[in-house]
């Protein structure tokens, strides 16, 4: 099959930006979409042209990594990663845009690769769990109800891939907050520090400069993993009991670059 792909091009975080035009020919259906994008950086590089460059790692839609937003959808017309879309989504003679993740806290670094590092200082937020030392607990020990735990590991399969602020139309993270929140406030492990944390999170969340939740529902609709819409309801509630409840107070956020760091 042949497609022309329409690519976002930038060289550095300060340069402008524009779309430059390829033709990529005799590709097969059975190629992904990051192959099919290795296989035109294998033209370009042959050509003296500077290659495209784009993020990858496991290709296996386990790491999170890629992410692109293809003709205006995340991760494109599959509810699934970049790299497992194949090119058989596609027809023949197709013209496709490919965009990097449009945030303004995931900064363009060069080409489709962002700076998705704003995640990690959310998580960074959340701050640790509190676990006894001594000798391993019994395995049942400590009863999870299974519904519990299954809403957890739900929630625990998020890859922080950043498809959910690409989608969402006021650029929240909160599906990923949410997420991240909610596997460790479903069991008990999470319970001494889970108000504080969600109010961390919450707050590093907003000083990222990402946008308000507004229940859209894009993020969903995109996500790789299914992150359930509820997880967002149950940061909320969590957040609300925080609040309103004395359960915790507001941190203050690290700033963007930084990190907070206890004294002895």
């Amino acid at each position: 099959m042949n497609v022309t792909l329409r690519v976002w091009r930038q060289a550095n975080p300060g340069a402008d930006g524009k779309m430059a035009v390829y033709r990529v020919n005799d590709i097969s259906e059975d190629m992904s979409f990051l192959e099919m994008l290795d296989v035109l950086n294998e033209r370009l590089t042959l050509q003296g042209d500077d290659p495209i460059a784009f993020d990858s790692d496991c290709r296996e839609g386990i790491c999170g990594t890629c992410g692109l937003v293809i003709n205006g959808v995340a991760h494109g017309p599959q509810q699934t990663t970049t790299c497992q879309l194949h090119m058989r989504s596609f027809s023949d003679g197709d013209v496709i845009d490919v965009e990097p993740w449009r945030a303004g806290p995931f900064p363009v670094i060069k080409d489709l690769v962002v700076d998705r590092s704003a995640f990690d200082r959310i998580i960074q937020a959340g701050g640790y769990i509190s676990a006894p030392t001594g000798t391993a607990p019994d395995a049942h020990a400590t009863p999870v109800p299974k519904r519990d735990a299954d809403r957890a590991f739900d929630a625990a399969t998020c890859i922080a891939c950043g498809a959910c602020v690409a989608a969402c139309p006021n650029g929240s993270a909160m599906l990923f907050t949410a997420a991240k929140i909610t596997h460790l406030g479903l069991l008990p492990q999470g319970q001494p520090e889970r108000y504080s944390r969600v109010v961390g999170m919450v707050a590093q969340h907003d000083a990222e400069g990402f946008g308000g939740c507004t229940n859209i529902g894009e993020c969903t609709a995109v996500c790789p993993k299914d992150i359930p819409f509820e997880t967002i309801s149950r940061l909320n509630r969590d957040l609300m009991s925080a609040l309103t409840h004395g359960g915790s107070h507001w941190p203050k956020a690290a700033p963007k670059g930084e990190t907070e760091v206890e004294e002895d």
